[in-house]
């Protein structure tokens, strides 16, 4: 998924993240079917739950000056943090089967690309910005190099070229997804049930099916967008 659809899409209610977000990760560990200690497993690459909740902490403490004004929930924060991990890796391995690397400049490029998108959506700086999406001030340099890996990808399917017409930059997005999901189908990307299972759409951590018992006639309402690969 692009910069661009990632960040305009406002979903969540934002709150400043609670402590109960945080133990509930290493307490529920040891139920998961992906591995031990694992919220998701890329390839042969293992998010542990630990690093998830230092991950989940950073974010808790820099988004309390924006507490007003951005929206994530408690709950929904370890589900946000643990989307841009997978999508890290998945943007990783796009570059590496295309020969990308990416220079300290572009990754600042892409910075700058990330100010224009923040002032186009109203937020106040690129901080402000990655924060109300999830992203913990750690985690900035690479949303950098992700957005500088996508647009690296983007020059190479355009003949080297910055897409200038309408048609070009919808084959360079489509391109850009293609890959995406090529890559994360190779992955055999896994998430632990307790955080959720993996919207291949929009690389997003999601809820998962409730297989919890419940009283007769209580509905259940969970999203089966992007259950499987869409390549």
């Amino acid at each position: 998924m692009s910069r661009k659809a990632l960040f305009t899409k406002r979903r969540r209610r934002v709150a400043a993240l609670g402590a109960a977000g945080l133990g509930a990760c290493a307490v529920l560990a040891a139920c998961s079917p992906v591995q031990v200690g694992a919220a998701a497993v890329v390839g042969s690459q293992r998010i542990t739950v630990s690093s998830l909740d230092t991950q989940v902490s950073n974010w808790q403490t820099a988004s309390k000056p924006y507490a007003s004004t951005i929206q994530l929930t408690s709950a929904d924060a370890p589900s946000a943090v643990l989307s841009w991990l997978v999508r890290f890796a998945v943007m990783d391995q796009v570059a590496a089967a295309n020969g990308i690397s990416v220079t300290e400049a572009q990754s600042q490029a892409g910075q700058k690309d990330l100010a224009a998108v923040a002032q186009q959506n109203g937020f106040p700086s690129t901080s402000a910005l990655l924060i109300a999406n999830g992203v913990p001030p750690q985690l900035f340099q690479q949303v950098y190099t992700w957005d500088a890996q996508q647009t690296a990808y983007g020059l190479k399917v355009n003949g080297g070229q910055q897409p200038t017409t309408t048609t070009e930059q919808n084959n360079v997005s489509a391109a850009v997804t293609k890959a995406q999901c090529t890559a994360a189908k190779s992955l055999s990307i896994r998430i632990s049930p307790q955080f959720g299972r993996l919207d291949y759409t929009a690389l997003s951590v999601v809820p998962a099916a409730d297989t919890l018992s419940r009283p007769a006639g209580t509905p259940t309402t969970v999203s089966t967008e992007g259950l499987t690969p869409a390549c």
